[in-house]
């Protein structure tokens, strides 16, 4: 897998056509999946440098698989952006409290994304860092 590698986690598929046209324009290597589980499945075999996830998944809800995530050895270091409709007070403190390291809300701001994203990818094509 590239070292730009992101996977996006998101059960609309309008959002993750939308998320993938713009990412993959900025020359990252864009991974989908509409499910935690099938995110599990990916995350082993592709082990992506970032994922986008939505919090309301089907099945296993998004803030549990960020718990999952972050307990195991091999992803806990993996950053975790939460992009959500939940924008009630609270959601944000909650979805950080789990493991997340950035939280967006929906509607996806076109302008925004590509911005954060490109920080965490900001010293090499082959390392990732916090954005500060």
């Amino acid at each position: 897998m590239s070292a730009k590698t992101i996977l996006v986690i998101d059960d609309s598929p309008a959002n993750l056509k939308l998320i993938r046209v713009l990412l993959t324009g900025e020359g990252y290597q864009v991974l989908t999946a509409p499910d935690a589980e099938s995110a599990l499945t990916l995350i082993a075999t592709a082990h992506p440098k970032l994922i986008l996830m939505d919090l309301q998944l089907p099945g296993m809800d998004g803030l549990t698989l960020i718990r999952r995530l972050k307990s195991s050895p091999e992803t806990h270091d993996t950053p975790i952006v939460a992009i959500t409709a939940y924008a009630m007070k609270g959601d944000e403190e909650k979805a950080l409290a789990s493991g997340c390291d950035a939280y967006l809300t929906k509607p996806i701001d076109t302008r925004a994304l590509p911005i954060l994203v490109a920080r965490y990818f900001k010293n090499s094509p082959g390392s990732l860092t916090q954005p500060t």
